[in-house]
Parts: structure tokens; C-alpha cells; sequence
């Protein structure tokens, strides 16, 4: 199993990557392959004290920035750490790739250097976020702005296979769309289309849920548009980030209050564990041919070498395969659809 970890990608690169492929690589026993400037992953890892032992590096003499556009990784950026690890993934010489960088440019480069599986329309991104009683699937959280309900009803489908195969039990995930109420009438055109399409599905479908209801663990995949699903992203990490703080400066308020601290202070470490997305490894980008993870731009090595496990654990499971055979009726049916003589 090789996973190709990107240099260079994100706030903290390349010392962080480096340090989380290394703890990856001693701790899970795979290979790692290293994309970006070689001169430059070698001096760091020196000056750090990070060993490379068994690790690969593919030289890149560009990095892709956040501020860039993320079509720049076809053209301007083409040699850039992230589309060499992209291209080495497409040709066979890794089992999945990860990257801290833009989310953008990764979205754009795995669907045209990568290609998504045959059937899929568009690809998605699906972090898995924190809930009350462990982690869900938020698909899409911004790789699709606008969609059309078939897209959400692939969406789940693909959401539906990654957490049965890789993080379930056994049993079929439960399928929620976000809308604004819980009846079926709820919502606009996108939300009434979508929801009799997976209502018909064969999916564990539960029905619409509420925002409110989402870190309750309402259902275990929860779909939405792009748009919708990136709001719910942006606010849940903001909120946690406000009670985190918060929390804080109550316990250092007064001498009471810091020996409270004190006490409490071995369940803090064990709550902040469970909302620490860190710990999920960063998001799935469901729908291309290859494994792909994406995790924070800011990723510090613990994180980064939960997504490499979390990277070899979705290419072991066949989720791909998984995938690409969900998607083979539907397009059969459509195919035959359209075949069909027109009426009248």
C-alpha cells in the first residue's frame, strides 16, 4: 500500500506533512511517496530530525498556493506538488493521494488528471464531522454549488457505501436531506425532486432533517447541495471554535473556577478528542476514479497522519469499486430510457 502525500500542501507545509508521513509511515507500516521540492523535504527533514527512511520522493518544482485559481493546476501550475501526486496516482504508482492544499485546485486537478468514475456526474467532497454519538457525512460541503436532484441522489449513494464500508457495522447507513422542515413537502423544486428520487432509492432513507438536528447524529450521511452544505460546515466549525473559547475563559475566570479546571481536566481531553475533526482525517472526495483525501489547510502532523490512515483504510475497503458499480444500473436505465419510442 503506498499513499502519496503532498508536500507542500497547506498552511503548515512542507514541515508538518513531512512529520505526519513520517508518524504514518512508523505507525501504519505503509509506504509513502512525497511530492514537491526535493532539496527542499530533505533539508527540512534534516534540520528537524524526521527520518525518511522508506519513504519515496517525486520532485515538483511548483506549489500550487491557496490564493491561486484552481484551474492554474492544469496550465500555470502544472508542475505544482499537487499535480504530481495527482498524475502519480492516475498512472498506478500510489493507492490514493492527500493533500492539505486547495481545495479548489484538488477538486479541479482529481477530476481532470485523476477522471471521476464512469456514470458519476459530479464529484463531491465529504468531510466527516462530529456528532453526539460519533462522526456523519456531510456530502456536499462546496465541490457543487448548484446541483440538480440526480446529483444529490448520487451523492447519497456515494456517502451511503463510504460510511457502510468503511466506518459502519454492517448495517446500511442512514440517509438524511437537509431541508427546512422535516415533512416531505418541505423545501423548494431541488429538495421536493431529490427527496422522492431517494425516497425510491432503496437507500435506509430517514427522511428530511433540520440543521438543528444534524450534530444529533439525525442521520449518518447527510446530503445537500454544495452551497448548503459548506454553510453548515463553515458555522459548525465556528460555533465549536466560540464554545471552545468560551469555555476556556470561564474555567480561567477566577481561583474557583481554575481548580474546577483542574478537576474536569482529564474529561476536557476526551471531549475535545470527539469534536477535533483532526481525529476524522480530513474529507473524502467521492466519485473519482482513485482515492483522494483532502485535509485541513491548516493540518499539523497528528492530523495529517490520521489522513494517510484514513486514505489506505478507503482504498482497502473497494469503495471505488463500490461506487462505479452503483452507478453501472442507472446508467443502463437511462440508456434504456432514452432508447425507448417517444409516445404519441
Amino acid at each position: 500500500m503506498r499513499v502519496i502525500v503532498d508536500a507542500f500542501g497547506g498552511d503548515n507545509a512542507p514541515l508538518e506533512i513531512i512529520k505526519g508521513a513520517a508518524l504514518a509511515a512508523q505507525e501504519y507500516k505503509l509506504e509513502i511517496a512525497l511530492t514537491g521540492r526535493e532539496t527542499e523535504i530533505r533539508r527540512v527533514a534534516q534540520e528537524n530530525g524526521v527520518s525518511l527512511e522508506g519513504m519515496t520522493i517525486f520532485d515538483a518544482p511548483d506549489v500550487i498556493r491557496m490564493e491561486d485559481e484552481p484551474k492554474s493546476i492544469l496550465k500555470e501550475h502544472k508542475n505544482c506538488s499537487m499535480a504530481e501526486g495527482l498524475r502519480r496516482l492516475a498512472a498506478g504508482e500510489g493507492d490514493a493521494f492527500v493533500s492539505a492544499g486547495s481545495t479548489g485546485a484538488l477538486i479541479m486537478g482529481a477530476t481532470f488528471l485523476v477522471k471521476r468514475i464512469k456514470g458519476v456526474s459530479r464529484a463531491a467532497l465529504a468531510p466527516l464531522m462530529p456528532g453526539d454519538n460519533g462522526p456523519f457525512m456531510l456530502i456536499d460541503s462546496g465541490a457543487n454549488v448548484e446541483c440538480r436532484p440526480e446529483m444529490l441522489l448520487q451523492f447519497a449513494h456515494m456517502g451511503s457505501i463510504y460510511m457502510t464500508s468503511v466506518l459502519g457495522d454492517g448495517k446500511p447507513a442512514r440517509v438524511g436531506l437537509v431541508n427546512v422542515g422535516t415533512e416531505d413537502t418541505k423545501g423548494g423544486e431541488l429538495q421536493h425532486e431529490a427527496f422522492a428520487l431517494l425516497k425510491e432509492s432503496g437507500l435506509n432513507f430517514v427522511g428530511n432533517i433540520e440543521a438543528r438536528d444534524i450534530p444529533f447524529n439525525a442521520a449518518d450521511v447527510v446530503v445537500a447541495d454544495g452551497f448548503a452544505g459548506n454553510v453548515i460546515l463553515k458555522l459548525m466549525e465556528g460555533v465549536a471554535d466560540v464554545f471552545m473559547k468560551s469555555l476556556k475563559g470561564i474555567f480561567f475566570t477566577n481561583l474557583r473556577t481554575k481548580i474546577a479546571a483542574l478537576l474536569v481536566k482529564p474529561y476536557l481531553g476526551g471531549f475535545k478528542k470527539k469534536m477535533d475533526t483532526s481525529e476524522y482525517g480530513g474529507a473524502p472526495l467521492l466519485g473519482v476514479t482513485k482515492p483522494v483525501i483532502k485535509t485541513h489547510g491548516n493540518a499539523k502532523a497528528p492530523a495529517v497522519k490520521n489522513a494517510i490512515r484514513v486514505a489506505a483504510e478507503f482504498s482497502r475497503k473497494g469503495v471505488i469499486e463500490q461506487i462505479a458499480a452503483a452507478v453501472k444500473p442507472a446508467e443502463k436505465a437511462e440508456a434504456k430510457a432514452a432508447e425507448a419510442p417517444a409516445e404519441g
